[in-house]
């Protein structure tokens, strides 16, 4: 069964994935407004309206800013955890929607959303419950998983033998500690347990990531104050090369985009 995925936007000012197969459309995030997505879409040849369903990691802005706009508009479901919907955050956000478009999924567990299987993985964010999400389609998988200060072995578990992972490389940490406008406190956030995940960290990811099989990730969430696309593909490079694995040939490594569409990946 063919899985198709492609990152519609992926930074701080918006995170949008599309993942399809066969007759099902599904968005993990709507972190734009509706009409930034719906462009983004047309880009790929897809009408809002045959999406299926919005799949959501946590109450974050930049994760839900267009979920509730496309949902009333397109009468499109909306999946998050319970703790999710019950925060201020999603309730201001996502606002009001229309009957049975309310989901509820549990956290660390399975659903299905026509020919797509999800499950859900927790992660350690600063948010009341986040997740990252492995779709999959038959024996093809693809993974998700942004938005984390550390990766626990619970997360490598989940993510273990996925053909194709978008993970977070946020930030260069120096770069952080040295950011002139950023306050101690927010310097704490994104450099503890339940902030971001760092290039290095990123990479240390992959090489656990390796051994279990994965061998495609594309780098992820990318800041825009504390990091660049060159300075983390080049981090992350240099710290598998270090253990003797050569992107390109035992891993591909792509980059995503916060103002443009990546790359379209179609795994049969």
């Amino acid at each position: 069964m063919k899985l198709e995925f492609c990152s519609l936007n992926s930074g701080s000012n918006g995170n949008v994935t599309y993942i399809a197969s066969g007759d099902t459309r599904i968005l993990v995030d709507a972190g734009l407004n509706g009409s930034a997505i719906t462009n983004k879409l047309a880009q790929i040849n897809v009408l809002p309206e045959t999406i299926s369903a919005i799949i959501i990691t946590h109450e974050h802005s930049d994760h839900i800013a267009g979920a509730g706009v496309l949902s009333r508009k397109y009468r499109i479901p909306i999946y998050a955890n319970e703790a999710t919907w019950q925060t201020k955050g999603m309730k201001r956000q996502v606002g009001e929607v229309g009957p049975g478009l309310r989901r509820v999924f549990e956290s660390d567990n399975e659903f299905f959303i026509g020919d797509l299987g999800i499950r859900t993985i927790p992660i350690p964010h600063d948010t009341v419950e986040p997740v990252a999400f492995r779709v999959f389609a038959g024996k093809r998988s693809v993974s998700v998983a942004t938005d984390m200060g550390r990766v626990p072995k619970s997360v490598l578990r989940a993510l273990a033998g996925s053909d194709l992972v978008l993970l977070e490389s946020n930030h260069d940490p120096d770069m952080v500690l040295h950011n002139a406008r950023y306050p101690s406190y927010l310097k704490q956030r994104i450099l503890g347990s339940h902030g971001h995940l760092s290039n290095q960290a990123c990479a240390e990811t992959l090489m656990d990531l390796y051994e279990t099989g994965v061998k495609h990730a594309l780098l992820g969430h990318l800041s825009h104050d504390n990091n660049t696309p060159e300075l983390a593909l080049a981090t992350v490079s240099e710290a598998l090369q270090k253990q003797g694995l050569t992107p390109g040939k035992n891993i591909l490594l792509d980059m995503t985009w916060r103002d443009r569409l990546s790359g379209y990946y179609t795994l049969e």
